[in-house]
């Protein structure tokens, strides 16, 4: 019997352009920051910060959003779809969306209203 060499699959390659930037305006693309007890500790000791985005938004969209809204150089950002929360035996529904955590360079800061 002969044996199959093993075949090498190739990855993938990952897009360097922003998807949704041309059509929707950097305000479109990152609505508003969160504001819970653990994203105030993560900016303060991590530097990262954590907001809500439009659903087509990729991560070079909310990156190029971030330069110029607030000036600042992101070091990283990871993309979460937070999922729907449907109504069993609940009153309160919490809806789908999709936020971004994004940390910043050294020196860089987001001044978020309380």
């Amino acid at each position: 019997m002969k044996r199959r060499k093993s075949v090498k699959i190739k990855r993938a390659i990952k897009s360097q352009s922003p998807k949704m930037l041309g059509e929707l305006t950097p305000y479109q693309i990152i609505w508003a920051p969160l504001m819970t007890e653990k994203v105030y500790k993560q900016a303060n000791d991590l530097n990262t910060y954590t907001f809500r985005v439009h659903k087509l938004a990729n991560k070079n969209d909310v990156k190029m959003s971030l330069k110029s809204l607030y000036d600042v150089t992101p070091k990283s950002v990871r993309i979460i779809n937070v999922p729907y929360k449907g109504r069993m035996q609940r009153k309160l529904v919490r809806r789908a969306y999709k936020k971004a955590i994004v940390s910043l360079n050294e020196g860089d800061s987001i001044e978020l209203a309380a």
